[in-house]
């Protein structure tokens, strides 16, 4: 099984149980003790139930957890757990069956980034993580990514990377299409994501409090700067992407219902690639599909309707069709 965050800390909850010499752990205390530290990492926690915290022990018995030399020891009716090695802990063996295997499909994964200029250090890091785990890949390759090395600003990315990685201040020149010459701003940089086939940087100018959004493929130069590095403390950008399609925030939209009907060529490939993670499937019949998706309307939301030309027809919100109409 793939190990999460919280089955980890089940196991080191575990794992401290069964070597606390001062105290006998019968199966109770085993699940209080799991659920009292899920609890404290998300206060939101409903805790596991008993099935769940024997499937654990199982799995840290295995060969693809620890192999842990664990003794059930019958106290009367009950049994108490702890090891037979008190000296023995999960954390003085990190690398699992598992985790190696787990470890080596992600070398595959990061060996297609092999010979793009700004990833040169993976080349480096591949040979060092097969001597240290004693484990070498077949060189099978079994996947690959829709990416263009020679696209255009991706040159940059590898400096950005590192920039963030290190939290270093940046001087960027940079262009954007409405201008007529490059402007130079310093920024904070916090954040890389790719849409639609390009790159952007997220991060904070040192002039303004907004989120300051920069495409790759505008950049002119980066220049490392002296400075003192403000940390991101008001951007989220796990949950700043939920609710938008692509990549910008427009000032003062609304989230908003959105209802839209796809002619019934259209229906089948939004019902295998939805819009969005809010798609709900409304109605489905031989005239097409009618869905709904929440998000704050922006131009990449445009673009994409756009693209589906007569073959979506936006319901809903009024403000939204007046403006696709305008646009066609």
């Amino acid at each position: 099984m793939p190990i999460n965050k919280n089955a980890l800390i089940r196991y080191q909850t575990l794992d401290k149980c069964f070597r606390n010499p001062g105290r006998r752990y019968y199966f109770e205390n085993l699940l209080e003790e799991c659920n009292k530290a899920l609890v404290e990492h998300s206060p939101k926690s409903i805790g596991i139930r008993r099935r769940q915290l024997f499937q654990d022990i199982a799995f840290m018995e295995s060969e693809d957890g620890w192999s842990i030399p664990l003794l059930k020891i019958q106290d009367g009716k009950k049994k108490h757990y702890r090891y037979e090695d008190m000296k023995f802990s999960i954390s003085n063996k990190p690398i699992n069956e598992m985790e190696s295997e787990q470890i080596k499909a992600a070398m595959l994964v990061l060996s297609r980034f092999k010979g793009s200029p700004q990833f040169a250090w993976v080349e480096e890091v591949i040979p060092k993580l097969e001597q240290a785990f004693g484990f070498k890949g077949d060189g099978r390759e079994i996947i690959s990514f829709d990416s263009n090395q020679y696209l255009k600003g991706i040159e940059h990315l590898g400096t950005l990377f590192n920039a963030i990685l290190f939290k270093k201040v940046l001087e960027i020149e940079y262009q954007s299409f409405k201008s007529d010459k490059p402007n130079i701003s310093e920024i904070y940089p916090y954040y890389l994501k790719q849409y639609n086939n390009r790159w952007f940087l997220f991060g904070k100018s040192t002039r303004f409090e907004t989120l300051s959004i920069r495409s790759l493929d505008r950049i002119i130069n980066i220049k490392e700067v002296e400075g003192i590095y403000v940390e991101n403390t008001q951007f989220d950008f796990n949950e700043y992407f939920d609710d938008i399609i692509g990549i910008s925030k427009i000032k003062d939209e609304k989230l908003e219902l959105i209802e839209l009907h796809f002619s019934s060529i259209q229906a089948p490939y939004i019902l295998t690639k939805p819009l969005h993670g809010s798609q709900k499937n409304k109605h489905i019949d031989e005239n097409g599909l009618t869905i709904t998706i929440e998000v704050f309307p922006n131009y990449e939301l445009w673009s994409l309707l756009l693209s589906f030309g007569k073959e979506v027809e936006v319901i809903s919100p009024p403000s939204l069709k007046n403006n696709i109409k305008e646009m066609k």
